[in-house]
């Protein structure tokens, strides 16, 4: 899953990338409101993290321009342990949730879960699509209850499909999510992963739409 970070604070901004990287998110980082705003114009992001105290544009203003265009992607905001007016002020334009500094790392990995969770409909902490079952947190991949082991990326797209199965999903939307600025993609890197998930756990899992994308359908949906 693709994540915005917006925060002025080198240092923890970078812990925040590292911790986010290594918990299998793809993660651009914005230290300004105003290159913050103009990412969100252009990008996808499954989910932002935001500071409120931002240069140039405060994180307020930015979370309420993003509603204003309508879009949907949840947003976690950081703000100081004794700033209640700014959690009130950024819950009340937007916001999904908040996390206070200082925070523990894993917190953070677990209030993002939530969040994706609940904004695809699936508020279980387990994913499961027909016999496939996936745990964010774990990491792990279960097939008819048998593990399963996967790279990061070949992860990553399971868990895009699970969240979004019975919906058509193009190889650029998949790019999108799956790769931060300055990552470099090969140009087969979707089906290739894709080929190796079909063969780990069974060819029928995700469906080729010829023309328009894939799908990964879904008996319950």
């Amino acid at each position: 899953m693709r994540v915005l970070v917006v925060e002025d604070d080198a240092l923890l901004g970078d812990a925040i990338q590292a911790g986010l990287k290594q918990a299998g998110y793809a993660v651009d980082w914005m230290k300004d409101g105003v290159s913050a705003d103009q990412a969100l114009l252009t990008e996808p992001y499954a989910i932002v993290v935001l500071d409120l105290g931002l240069p140039r544009l405060s994180g307020l203003e930015v979370l309420r321009r993003l509603r204003a265009r309508g879009l949907a992607v949840p947003v976690l905001i950081l703000t100081a342990m004794d700033a209640v007016e700014d959690r009130i002020g950024g819950l009340d334009a937007g916001a999904d949730d908040y996390l206070l500094k200082p925070f523990d790392m894993g917190e953070l990995a677990a209030r993002l879960r939530a969040l994706l969770r609940r904004a695809s409909g699936k508020p279980e902490p387990l994913l499961q699509v027909a016999e496939v079952k996936l745990d964010p947190a774990l990491h792990r991949v279960w097939y008819q209850d048998q593990p399963v082991e996967l790279s990061v990326k070949e992860f990553e797209v399971l868990q895009a499909f699970m969240l979004n199965a019975g919906k058509v999903l193009t190889r650029t939307r998949l790019e999108e999510q799956l790769y931060a600025w300055g990552e470099e993609v090969e140009s087969n890197a979707v089906e290739v992963h894709i080929h190796h998930l079909r063969r780990k756990l069974y060819p029928a899992m995700i469906e080729t739409i010829r023309g328009v994308g894939y799908l990964m359908p879904c008996p319950k949906c």
